[in-house]
């Protein structure tokens, strides 16, 4: 897939797909950590003949804008970047689609422009935010598989990172990987990708810029005293949540209680699928698409 260098107003420049027709309806293509706009491949390819699909690589990521302060990277400057890059494209419309941290950004898009700019939300294996910050207080198995983020936070790994690039991190404190269900060829690409230092802050410094909360094991399994759950709007767009079932960073927890905070809401459950559920399970993922598209 061809990319082009697009400017956003901000400054920040992102390296983007954009393929189909140019009066099309549009879809919005996120990838999550530690991916990149090839995380949509397989969707690219069925979609690109009757809609026009638009995935940038992300700021921190590869060629694109890779600024090295933390605060560069905070949910509403990753939120206003997809905006922006939807206005520098002249698109005034769109249905955005979110995997992992590219979902998490999607349910900013979607609840900040629904029903002006957003048509539909499309979000696979990304937690809601208003569901995921209570679910790490209080359920142990969302807890534990997300104490890699305090290893991600900790600037003593900072050396580590320096020395063998994202690659050492990730062997280091991820234990959800499941590299075997990748082609070889993608999973070298990343590799290579992940020796970008100033990419493997970049990337890092969404969970350090991010306001959540991860408790270590030993504190209690209960809302702490005083806790408030993010003051959000109800998402009352076409929403479709794709849930690779196997997930083992994201248990299937995080799909409870969605039926109260969205409407209308499909949700799509894919078993024997972990994770990374675009590349893992794509035809399953397609056929999701397609019929909450059509319908």
């Amino acid at each position: 897939m061809e990319q082009k260098r697009v400017n956003l107003a901000n400054g920040i420049h992102l390296d983007v797909v954009d393929e189909g027709p140019v009066d099309a309806p549009v879809l919005i293509f996120l990838h999550g950590f530690p991916e990149s706009h090839r995380t949509w491949r397989h969707q690219i390819a069925h979609f690109s003949d009757r809609y026009r699909c638009i995935a940038p690589d992300q700021r921190g990521y590869r060629g694109s804008s890779k600024p090295q302060e933390v605060e560069a990277y905070t949910p509403d400057k990753l939120i206003g970047d997809i905006f922006l890059l939807a206005d520098a494209l002249n698109v005034a419309k769109f249905t955005i689609v979110g995997h992992d941290w590219g979902g998490a950004i999607a349910w900013g898009v979607a609840l900040g422009g629904q029903h002006m700019r957003v048509e539909r939300a499309i979000v696979a294996n990304a937690p809601h935010p208003a569901i995921f910050g209570k679910l790490l207080y209080t359920n142990r198995a969302q807890r534990e598989a997300s104490q890699y983020i305090r290893g991600f936070r900790d600037p003593a790994n900072d050396a580590l990172v320096k020395d063998h690039g994202l690659t050492g991190l990730l062997l280091k404190e991820v234990k959800w990987d499941r590299p075997e269900a990748m082609e070889p060829a993608e999973r070298d690409q990343l590799l290579r990708d992940w020796q970008n230092r100033d990419a493997a802050f970049g990337m890092l410094n969404y969970y350090r810029a991010s306001p959540m909360q991860v408790p270590t094991m030993d504190e209690p399994f209960e809302l702490p005293a005083g806790f408030s759950p993010p003051e959000l709007p109800k998402l009352t767009i076409p929403t479709l949540v794709i849930w690779g079932m196997d997930d083992l960073a994201l248990p299937s927890d995080n799909l409870d209680g969605l039926d109260e905070i969205i409407e209308p809401l499909t949700i799509e459950q894919i078993h024997d699928c972990g994770h990374f559920v675009p590349w893992e399970a794509p035809e399953k993922v397609n056929a999701a698409i397609d019929k909450f598209l059509q319908s």
